[in-house]
């Protein structure tokens, strides 16, 4: 999995989101409408500073690297600094404290703590900030430095392995989308705090995401990306390119890329689905919207606060303002010459792996019979 800008990765027991400007938000669904967000980021000197790199950058003892990658403070920098994330988060919190004022919140994969601190801002009985990573010691520094100790309980260590003080929480709070919304797994673990701390009637913050699938014209990137290994300074290296093909490329996609209709692949309400349906085969049919070329499909993710006063969340599509998730291309062996109204259909298969069930496995089967082009393939891909 590569991205042609940005670097960091995802969190799955830690997370991390943070403060930061404005911006409008809005929804692929023509029957969705988001909210306008916005906010600023400040960076005070903390009094952990000096154990920082004590904490945070000593030799990693764990052998999960997927904890571990989370205890650097660049990927949360990365997170924090994402705006559309962090202030949709803000703003249905602050904007909505009838959800959690004299409410027990749980947040899971807690990062920073800013979720928490923000639960707490907004009159929260007691939070309990989970975070599996090295930055739960930063975390804690952060809860004590602006005052909070009293209201937010930090608890290191895994979600499935750690008791509560408490038997129930009111509400779940989690930033656990990954790229491809699944990547990482981390849904598997709100899932299961879900089921173990939740009160009946209780809530999970967000509670509704939606996978979302169109295709674009991208010929000069594939070239430079995936052609590129077949004449490597003369030298044949094309065995590299069936690498290349299969692994899902990060990255942010130009709207005017956009070739055909976008659809709903899934939608899943975390309130109420089981860990299985996470995985799922599902049909697509994509429209051309011109005459143009495919050379690959894209997928982003919507996520929806359907709790709140008024409906709220954020789009990671390519129509939208970008995030840190950007989107996620798969690249097709061929290249589809496409007629305006000319249909591509298949169907999609996401599982996660079964020996890294944080990967997630990738089926794609979609064929055209058009004017120019008739084509019928099945591929597949591996995010890793």
């Amino acid at each position: 999995m590569d991205r042609r800008k940005g670097s960091g990765s995802r969190d799955a027991n830690g997370g991390g989101l943070a403060e930061a400007t404005a911006s409008r938000l809005r929804f692929e669904d023509a029957d969705e409408v988001a909210e306008e967000v916005g906010m600023e980021v400040e960076v005070e000197d903390c009094p952990a500073a000096a154990a920082a790199e004590e904490v945070i950058g000593n030799d990693k003892t764990s052998a999960d690297y997927y904890f571990d990658s989370y205890s650097h403070f660049g990927i949360h920098e990365e997170m924090l600094k994402d705006v559309v994330r962090t202030r949709s988060y803000q703003n249905v919190i602050t904007q909505n404290n009838f959800l959690f004022k004299d409410k027990i919140v749980l947040d899971v994969g807690a990062g920073t703590g800013i979720l928490s601190l923000f639960c707490a801002k907004a009159g929260a009985k007691h939070v309990y900030a989970i975070e599996c990573s090295q930055m739960a010691d930063m975390a804690k520094e952060i809860v004590k430095t602006n005052g909070f100790s009293e209201v937010i309980t930090v608890i290191k260590g895994k979600v499935e392995e750690i008791e509560l003080p408490v038997p129930k929480v009111d509400v779940i709070i989690s930033e656990w989308m990954g790229y491809f919304l699944l990547f990482e797994n981390m849904l598997d673990t709100v899932l299961f705090a879900r089921d173990k701390w939740l009160a009946d009637d209780g809530v999970v913050l967000p509670d509704k995401a939606s996978l979302h699938l169109t295709a674009i014209e991208d010929a000069e990137y594939k070239e430079d990306k995936i052609e590129f290994w077949n004449n490597v300074y003369g030298f044949d290296m094309s065995c590299i390119k069936k690498q290349a093909m299969m692994e899902p490329l990060v990255d942010t996609v130009d709207a005017n890329q956009i070739v055909t209709n976008c659809q709903l692949l899934k939608t899943m309400d975390i309130s109420k689905m089981s860990s299985g349906d996470a995985s799922f085969t599902v049909p697509f049919k994509l429209v051309a919207e011109r005459n143009d070329f495919i050379h690959a499909l894209v997928a982003y993710f919507n996520v929806s606060f359907t709790k709140c006063h008024k409906l709220m969340g954020f789009s990671t599509g390519p129509r939208s303002k970008s995030t840190h998730w950007k989107q996620t291309v798969l690249y097709l062996e061929d290249v589809v010459t496409i007629c305006e109204g000319e249909t591509l259909s298949g169907t999609m298969t996401v599982a996660n792996n079964k020996k890294n069930p944080r990967d997630i496995d990738i089926t794609l089967k979609y064929s055209i019979n058009g004017q120019r082009s008739k084509v019928s393939r099945t591929q597949h891909y591996k995010m890793r």
